[in-house]
């Protein structure tokens, strides 16, 4: 791109988005990034879009429910003046004919009323934007979408569904401009909705001149089923509701949620479900799946409302989960070779079984995926891959002190399945042995497990191998009846580094738990914070974005535990408490997921 050019664009970008009313300072500063990762939920992702009616350029007049034949719905925001339409336009020209033979529908929206209908015109019919095309008198779409940007786009489901908003991809901004794409988000939210998936990011900020548009009005009290609650039950609550998942009860019909209304306003109202424990302070997580206020506040509304069903053609499409193996087929599938015998009542050591893997050459794991045959009983699993000795990385081989320092792969209450970052793998070496350590609990019926592990392999040696490591505190000594002791733990990290995600552990006595990273030059930055541990849900946070750490950074991980009688999980309050692997006494470890950044 030629320098004058580059200087013209960042030149008239400033002006136009300085001249345009905006959303403040912050906003105009997130706009000359590169798309941020936004967490869906509060930004209107999963909820209904009103039926918008509108009268395109041809003055033909038509609604947004017109559209439920197509497969997918796109309103693409853009005008003929701002810099970033412009760059745009033609490749919004381009997706729009590529996708319509894929089913795909494209509406052009222009924000900007009191542009010259001429010059709309020509830079209509230069950029291709052969769909239709509405003027935005009114901001009737602006508001409804809560729009932010010129350069923004919104994808619906044919239930008007908002599946995705944010940038086309990460090309252009306002001040810069890329060679090429590195991520193509709205293309790849198309793959996803196309596919009946939820797409990952499902919201990005979006590069583009600022509107300055108010925010969306809240829906009316009287919410309903179908025009709001379904969506939030399918969205938060039916990955473990429904039948074969460890939910207690199934959440998929309008009936089952009704029947358990009085416990769904309870455990949202004391925040106990869906199970999340992450301040908003904490960096943000790709995996938060918890509660708007918003949310919060309509499901409330309409248990107190008497669960109003509302209007059926409001209701969103049915929500399509995965039979079997939720990471696809799997490439391979190991068992534990010995069925374990779980017995109703009292305590269980941990079990260690190993066996031997023969892929026939190296391979790289990009997703797994561990599936106990009794899963009522089964704690956590934790697998460790053990080198064969004539291996030419025996050398490198881990040294996870069982656990303490590290693993392979693992299962804990609330994820029993992941799929690395990508561009990242596991390394598991031909002819590797994997043993297994795995933690089961008694529940009052006796039970039979032979755990399995599915792995999908990756299709070439990845960009960058994906580690875990672990900060561990073995001195821990929790004085009896202490109500809230503090233990930590540190590691430095001697290269530059870039973090993934966390995944704190702690017993039945564990109360609180924060990451945070001393820098170098002394700064002190929180990662995360978990004020209410629950032993019962011991989550992966998986980072939104990663993040990079220069070489000398000090990991801390900070635990706080309740030995009083305040607490009702401890066993015993007049005891002091020390490491040790059975429930009853406790750990203080901080896994973390992460990789070198230099080779």
């Amino acid at each position: 791109m030629p320098r004058s050019l580059l200087l013209s664009l960042t030149v008239l970008s400033a002006f136009l988005c300085a001249a345009t009313p905006s959303h403040g300072e912050e906003a105009q500063k997130a706009l000359r990034k590169r798309p941020q990762v936004l967490k869906p939920s509060e930004h209107g992702v999963g909820t209904l879009v009103s039926d918008l009616t509108f009268t395109d350029l041809a003055g033909t007049t038509g609604r947004l429910s017109d559209f439920r034949k197509s497969k997918a719905l796109v309103i693409a925001y853009t005008n003929a003046s701002c810099p970033l339409c412009k760059r745009y336009g033609p490749r919004l020209g381009r997706m729009a004919k590529t996708w319509a033979a894929r089913g795909v529908t494209f509406l052009f929206v222009n924000p900007t009323p009191g542009e010259d209908p001429q010059v709309v015109a020509a830079a209509r019919k230069a950029h291709g934007l052969s769909g239709r095309y509405v003027i935005d008198e009114g901001q009737r779409f602006s508001r409804a979408l809560a729009a932010t940007t010129t350069g923004e786009v919104f994808l619906l489901d044919p239930a008007r569904t908002l599946i995705y908003r944010g940038a086309v991809d990460d090309q252009y901004g306002v001040g810069w401009a890329h060679e090429a794409a590195t991520h193509p988000y709205l293309e790849r939210a198309l793959e996803a909705l196309l596919a009946g998936r939820e797409p990952y990011p499902a919201a990005t900020t979006a590069p583009g001149c600022v509107l300055g548009v108010a925010k969306a009005p809240l829906p009316a009290a009287q919410v309903t089923w179908h025009g709001r609650v379904q969506r939030i039950v399918q969205n938060r609550c039916q990955s473990c509701h429904r039948p074969g998942e460890n939910g207690p009860f199934s959440l998929l019909t309008f009936k089952e949620a009704k029947t358990n209304a009085a416990m769904i306003d309870y455990a949202v109202k004391e925040k106990l479900m869906p199970p999340w424990f992450a301040t908003a302070e904490s960096l943000p997580m790709r995996n938060d799946h918890s509660l708007t206020k918003r949310e919060r506040d309509d499901v409330q509304a309409w248990v107190a409302a008497g669960c109003p069903k509302g209007d059926p053609k409001d209701a969103p499409r049915p929500r399509t989960w995965t039979k079997g193996w939720k990471i696809g087929t799997p490439d391979a599938v190991v068992s534990i070779p010995k069925p374990v015998r779980v017995p109703a009542e009292g305590t269980v050591r941990y079990q260690h079984q190993t066996l031997a893997t023969d892929f026939g050459e190296d391979k790289w794991i990009a997703a797994f995926e561990i599936r106990p045959t009794a899963p009522q009983a089964v704690h956590h699993v934790l697998v460790f891959a053990r080198y064969p000795n004539d291996h030419p990385r025996r050398r490198e081989q881990p040294n996870n002190h069982q656990g303490i320092d590290g693993y392979f792969v693992a299962m804990v209450p609330g994820q029993t399945s992941y799929r690395f970052p990508e561009g990242t793998a596991r390394f598991l070496p031909r002819g590797s042995r994997l043993r297994f350590q795995l933690h089961y609990t008694t529940n009052g019926t006796a039970a039979t497990d032979q755990t399995t592990v599915g792995f999908i392999f990756a299709k070439g040696k990845p960009e960058r191998e994906l580690r875990t490591a672990g900060l561990a505190n073995l001195g821990i000594t929790i004085p009896a009846g202490a109500a809230h002791h503090k233990a930590a733990t540190t590691r430095m990290l001697p290269v530059a580094s870039r973090l993934f995600g966390f995944t704190p552990h702690m017993h039945v006595r564990g109360k609180a738990f924060r990451y945070e990273a001393l820098l170098p030059d002394g700064t002190r930055k929180l990662l995360l914070d978990i004020p209410r541990y629950d032993f019962n849900w011991q989550l992966n946070y998986q980072l939104a974005e990663p993040l990079d750490v220069p070489a000398g950074t000090r990991l801390i991980a900070t635990a706080w535990y309740d030995n009083s009688s305040a607490n009702p999980a401890n066993p015993d309050p007049s005891k002091i408490v020390r490491w040790g692997n059975q429930t009853w006494q406790e750990m203080l470890i901080g896994y973390v997921d992460w990789h070198p950044i230099a080779k």
